[in-house]
């Protein structure tokens, strides 16, 4: 099957398993408004995919994703309708992922925040290098943690984890993320996509029917759990995208970065 993606999301087909890559390792997969796009529309393409039985995601070169893009984030304070698009593509990647009938393996290999960590704890298993870690930075820039942070990590996580994780943004390792039901299990970094490949080969071999609607049952749970925070989530975190604390954080952290 051919997929309609830019460049910056790949997918390689390995017989039934489909390997998607986020692919901007210079900018250590930082989501712009492209690759935004494209995690929304990903999923109903490889739902479409006849021949697909598993999929691995993960990152190019030394990260997973390092969250949005700053600069892409910045634009929203002169753009409202940028702003209220990400906002709409945001529900509707974690609508997608959640609706996915395919089991997906993050294989994660470095950094994941913001987004990013969002993306990694949706999928159905979630293999951490021992090298990466997770983290949710919204609230040090003045934003609520609406794409997944504060609405889906209590479902996984004891609340008093989540609320220490999330109001300080502190770095998860992956041991920790193991322990309080962040990740599935840590892998030495050497031996990740091998081991995310083996656990694919072997989902793939499974009983098709009986290991999707296994999935939808068990994600019945989440969905449901999870229609009224992630509505609230959304909607204040488009607030506090509005608020000049946000825009000095912000701007604050972009100079911070193009200083190094």
């Amino acid at each position: 099957m051919r997929y309609d993606l830019p460049d910056v999301l790949t997918v390689d087909a390995e017989g039934p398993v489909r390997i998607v890559v986020i692919d901007r390792p210079d900018e250590l997969n930082a989501v712009n408004a492209e690759m935004h796009r494209a995690l929304a529309g990903v999923w109903r393409q490889l739902a479409a995919d006849q021949e697909a039985a598993v999929v691995i995601l993960t990152g190019s070169g030394r990260a997973f994703s390092a969250g949005g893009d700053l600069d892409w984030i910045s634009s929203f304070s002169d753009d409202p309708v940028a702003r209220d698009e990400s906002i709409r593509e945001g529900a509707q990647i974690i609508e997608e992922m959640l609706r996915f009938p395919l089991p997906v393996i993050a294989a994660v290999n470095g950094a994941a925040m913001g987004l990013g960590a969002s993306l990694a704890v949706l999928c159905d298993v979630v293999l951490m290098s021992d090298r990466a870690y997770l983290a949710d930075p919204h609230v040090a820039v003045g934003l609520v943690a609406g794409d997944g942070g504060a609405a889906f990590w209590p479902l996984l996580t004891p609340i008093l984890r989540t609320r220490e994780f999330l109001y300080t943004g502190d770095r998860i390792d992956a041991a920790t993320a193991v322990e309080v039901g962040l990740a599935s299990r840590v892998v030495a970094a050497d031996e990740l996509l091998d081991e995310a490949r083996k656990l694919a080969v072997r989902l793939a071999a499974l009983p098709p029917e009986a290991l999707r609607s296994t999935k939808r049952v068990v994600n019945m749970y989440l969905s449901q759990a999870l229609a009224g925070p992630m509505q609230a989530g959304f909607a204040a975190e488009v607030v506090t995208m509005r608020s000049p604390e946000h825009r000095d954080r912000l701007l604050a952290l972009r100079q911070r970065a193009r200083a190094r």
